[in-house]
């Protein structure tokens, strides 16, 4: 996006739905992802209204000639999956099962006063930063 007014006003929304629907809470979160447990099912609605939103909304998008904010929509071209792909899923996958969180609403959570958000965001930003080093030394192919 090159307006940082249309980024602002995309950030806000998603804060904003992500606070309404409880995904900023990490006890929520891992209730719903306990199955065998205390399971909490309603996660799966906003999940699924968020893919339908998605799912409409994209198909209503991409019909225009070109995006509000550039001369034309950046798609991926790539449609095979690979080892990176798969293993940073698996690390995403595996980080939001042990701490409820994910990026999103962990920096939404930053607005709190919880110091264990602010160690989770922390040790996310850097890991961001050694994946910026390794791929530099091991780009994608």
């Amino acid at each position: 996006m090159k307006s940082p007014l249309i980024a602002l006003a995309c950030g806000l929304v998603f804060a904003l739905g992500l606070g309404l629907s409880g995904m900023v809470d990490p006890a929520r979160v891992l209730a719903f992802l306990d199955l065998t447990g205390d399971w909490e099912p309603n996660l799966m609605l906003v999940l699924g209204g968020a893919v339908g939103v998605y799912a409409l909304g994209a198909r209503q998008v991409l019909a225009w000639p070109r995006p509000w904010d550039g001369l034309r929509f950046q798609l991926p071209t790539r449609r095979s999956l690979d080892q990176r792909l798969l293993l940073g899923a698996a690390m995403f996958g595996v980080g939001w099962g042990l701490t409820g969180l994910c990026p999103g609403p962990a920096l939404v959570d930053l607005a709190g006063d919880g110091a264990d958000i602010w160690i989770f965001v922390t040790a996310m930003l850097a890991g961001m930063a050694l994946f910026s080093v390794f791929n530099r030394f091991a780009p994608a192919r």
